[in-house]
């Protein structure tokens, strides 16, 4: 289905749908990835790619020019981002089945020297992405491109001294075409984020910083896709935006729903099933 403004809401639950039976059967299938947060993100990037941002899957370029361009800071739950690449016409759907495999263009951290359309940077190694999207929406400026940057980052990702030199970065140059989101799920692989790291109120930090901040649910497309209308409003004036998205780890799937458990553990086959049967779709099209 082709990004369109015009996508109706429950056109995106469909599609969100289908993306997570994409997800779980795509780390069942090589016992291993990461469901939990690839769950919990799945609504926010079908709604960016399927009807918030512009930008053109074929021919797909790498600089971007006149499209807004999309950043995945927390490359492991890069199953969301294939899915919805290949589900908005990047390359074919098909291809999820070698997620994870030997010779992939779908490796289990996104990488570019495979040439895998959508992917304009290897990520993974927690805390970059941040400052890679400052630098792309610098040179969108520089370019005169009125177009928007959009970078997704986990909030234990935000242990990661290099984000707040980023987030300093941001504020000091006005990089005001910079949406930044973060997937504040409390959650990361060791344990919750109050217990490894605490974060503490993230909101004021943001604002304390210098950012335009806002915060909503990002598992309700009844909140989200108005905080993203407000973030986009909110560009141009000067303030870097950074939009906190409350999530549930994996979102859509009841068992996967609890702590951090799934953040990189694989369903078996009983559990597949059954993650299946919650995820409906009016007509399914598994790859």
């Amino acid at each position: 289905m082709p990004q369109t403004a015009e996508i109706a809401t429950a056109d995106l639950k469909e599609i969100a749908a289908q993306v997570r039976r994409d997800i779980v059967r795509m780390v069942h299938a090589v016992n291993s990835g990461h469901p939990g947060g690839s769950l919990g993100c799945t609504d926010l990037l079908v709604a960016l790619y399927f009807k918030v941002m512009k930008h053109n899957p074929q021919p797909f370029s790498m600089d971007g020019a006149g499209e807004d361009l999309f950043f995945l800071s927390n490359g492991h739950i890069s199953a969301t981002l294939y899915s919805v690449l290949a589900r908005s016409g990047y390359f074919p759907v098909s291809e999820l089945a070698t997620f994870r495999k030997l010779n992939s263009r779908l490796q289990g951290h996104p990488t570019t020297h495979e040439g895998l359309p959508g992917i304009r940077i290897a990520s993974g190694s927690l805390g970059q992405g941040l400052s890679v999207a400052c630098g792309a929406a610098q040179a969108k400026k520089l370019n005169g491109d009125d177009r928007r940057v959009f970078v997704l980052m986990g909030d234990g990702e935000l242990e990661e001294g290099q984000n707040w030199e980023a987030i300093m970065y941001a504020a000091h140059h006005k990089i005001d075409n910079l949406i930044g989101v973060i997937d504040h799920n409390g959650q990361q692989i060791d344990g919750s984020t109050a217990d490894i790291g605490g974060l503490g109120d993230l909101r004021s930090k943001f604002e304390a910083f210098g950012w335009h901040v806002l915060q909503a649910d990002g598992n309700d497309y009844a909140t989200l896709l108005p905080a993203l209308e407000a973030a986009q409003a909110a560009t141009g004036q000067g303030k870097p935006v950074m939009f906190i998205m409350d999530t549930r780890m994996g979102f859509g799937v009841d068992f996967m729903m609890e702590g951090h458990k799934w953040h990189g553990v694989a369903p078996n086959d009983a559990q597949l099933a059954t993650a299946l049967e919650q995820l409906t779709v009016g007509t399914v099209a598994d790859y």
